[in-house]
């Protein structure tokens, strides 16, 4: 249950060794309470005065507030220990996910990054309150507990001695199948994310094609698949923890019999027997504690597990060759490109050779799954090339990922992030000191001015999450807004920016987008046609390859080209 990862955390030594110091006076509590209370009860059965057995009485109350306290004192160092180290992992979690760039939330999913950061970062710190008290305790109060119950009665405390490697072995057996059920539920947890949020995303598409209804019901068959995961998850749950429940108090009844009868025959003292009795719930309550709990450390393991393997994943090293400003005379050139995903055997890029020169709009082109998002991956700096070379300027790098380079780009993706800030914030999010009139001005240029109209409080009116919900024409007016305020950037990448918008409203946007790419390098990668005509140069590309290049006019002179059959296929209208 202890996932190795625990031991990398920083920290984790010294609240070890402290909540074993702890464990180690909690059992000293624990026993010292025992023998007090049992030395009263015994002193009161021979018949001495209840005076005489006040100082047993006071030891036991001081006893059991020392306990308490100790207790207090753990638990808000873990709490402490274990929120710190949650907060952590989330910000290496969410700096991770941004030096990986697109490319890992496509592999994972949306939904289950999302849930991962939220969701799992709780149950992650969950799991560390949990585990890190429960085994220690395991490991250190039943033993030091045994010997004083071997001290007392040596036969009674061999039975209990005995009976715990049986109910180890036995816990062991249901842990295994708890973990199989548990690995499916989270597998159905990551499934029902991503087709929540996909769905959620998509849903006004959906409605408008009549498709509400059958997502509606392709969520509802997850989500039984979930909750089916879940009650499977929790069958085992409980059937351990009936079954630890059953052994323990099957053998502190046999001790307690055998401890009857021994009393009855004259073999025994009340003394040690009551002891034995008053100890043997507290020496099996450390692995009872952990079996309470055995359901939700391993949904925080799970979740941990996932978080793990995302930070553990190999990243790029920054480049250090420089790279200059974009100029006019700048030029960038990938040659021979080949690049495929860890998952997928088939390369994601074959061959590619792009060009670009200066300030030019060069369009990408092709079907869903043609490797336009991942080239736009690969010149944002996220990917590096399997084969083949980049050059920018004459001088050949192994990368893009370098911040010279990065800091020059604007990237635009189908569904700009709205931060929960006001309309005024979002818009000068990277161009912190625009001033008033400088958001202004970017709100006329990208025809924002209805939307401050309409809102309560102007640019001030709260967005994103609890705050007012955007259209998706909105959410990208916000991004070339952006775009507008941060002019010392001259690279402008766009991956389906206008994807999930009706062909009105991209009309209305193309028209405020196309002034904002003067003097800038632009990568425009679409499946909509009609942007192709306001390109310089045009790549098609069809399953990770450039089947066709140039400019409009000679794609168009190839009646029979792939340039032409992708427009006929897409039934595409050049002069929309």
């Amino acid at each position: 249950m202890l996932d190795k990862e625990l031991f990398k955390l920083p920290g984790i030594k010294q609240i070890m060794i402290l909540l074993a110091g702890l464990a180690f006076l909690q059992a000293l509590f624990i026993n010292i309470q025992a023998w007090s209370l049992v030395k009263a009860i015994s002193g009161l059965w021979h018949g001495q005065s209840l005076e005489a057995q006040i100082p047993w009485i006071i030891t036991f109350l001081i006893v059991f507030v020392l306990k308490q306290v100790v207790q207090y004192y753990r638990d808000q160092k873990l709490d402490n220990f274990a929120y710190d180290r949650s907060q952590e992992i989330r910000e290496a979690l969410l700096e991770k996910v941004f030096r990986l760039g697109p490319q890992v939330v496509q592999k994972y999913g949306t939904g289950n990054v999302t849930t991962m950061t939220l969701d799992g970062i709780n149950q992650v710190e969950n799991y560390l309150k949990l585990i890190l008290a429960k085994v220690v305790n395991m490991m250190i109060v039943p033993w030091i507990i045994l010997l004083v119950l071997l001290y007392l009665d040596l036969s009674s405390g061999l039975i209990l001695f005995s009976i715990y490697p049986l109910i180890i072995i036995f816990m062991i057996i249901l842990g295994f199948a708890a973990q199989a059920k548990a690995d499916r539920q989270y597998a159905s947890y990551q499934l029902l994310s991503n087709h929540f949020i996909d769905s959620l995303r998509g849903i006004d598409t959906l409605k408008l094609f009549g498709m509400s209804k059958i997502y509606g019901k392709s969520i509802f068959k997850t989500s039984e698949r979930f909750r089916r995961a879940t009650v499977d998850t929790l069958k085992i749950a409980i059937l351990s923890t009936f079954a630890l429940d059953f052994f323990t108090t099957l053998s502190i009844a046999i001790v307690a019999v055998l401890l009857g009868v021994r009393l009855i025959k004259g073999e025994a003292e009340l003394f040690p027997a009551l002891t034995v009795l008053t100890l043997a719930p507290d020496y099996f309550m450390p692995i009872r504690d952990f079996a309470s709990d055995y359901h939700a450390t391993l949904d925080g393991k799970n979740a941990m597990t996932a978080i793990m393997t995302i930070l553990n994943q190999a990243e790029l090293e920054e480049g250090q060759t420089p790279i200059k400003t974009w100029q006019a005379d700048s030029s960038l050139q990938l040659d021979a490109v080949d690049f495929s995903y860890e998952t997928d055997e088939k390369l994601a890029l074959n061959q590619v050779r792009v060009s670009a020169t200066g300030f030019q709009k060069i369009g990408l082109i092709g079907m869903s799954g043609s490797g336009k998002s991942t080239l736009i991956n690969m010149l944002s700096g996220f990917t590096k090339p399997d084969q083949g070379s980049i050059t920018v300027d004459g001088q050949t790098v192994d990368h893009l990922f370098q911040s010279d380079w990065q800091e020059q780009i604007i990237y635009i993706p189908q569904s700009p992030y709205i931060f929960q800030l006001s309309l005024r914030d979002n818009i000068r999010f990277y161009a912190k000191n625009a001033s008033d009139a400088q958001v202004q001005e970017a709100v006329v240029v990208v025809g924002l001015e209805d939307l401050v109209s309409q809102l309560p409080d102007g640019l001030d009116t709260i967005l994103g999450d609890g705050g007012r919900s955007l259209s998706g024409g909105q959410a990208q007016r916000i991004a070339l807004a952006r775009a507008f305020l941060d002019k010392s950037r001259r690279i402008l990448l766009f991956d389906e920016p206008t994807a999930h918008l009706d062909i009105e409203t991209e009309i209305e946007l193309k028209e405020r987008m196309l002034p904002l790419m003067e003097d800038r390098l632009v990568i425009f990668a679409t499946h909509r046609m009609h942007w192709m005509e306001n390109m310089d140069r045009i790549y098609v590309l069809d399953q990770g390859q450039i089947v066709a290049s140039g400019t409009l006019d000679d794609l168009i002179a190839d009646t029979n080209g792939p340039f032409m059959t992708l427009a006929q296929g897409m039934r595409g209208d050049l002069h929309a």
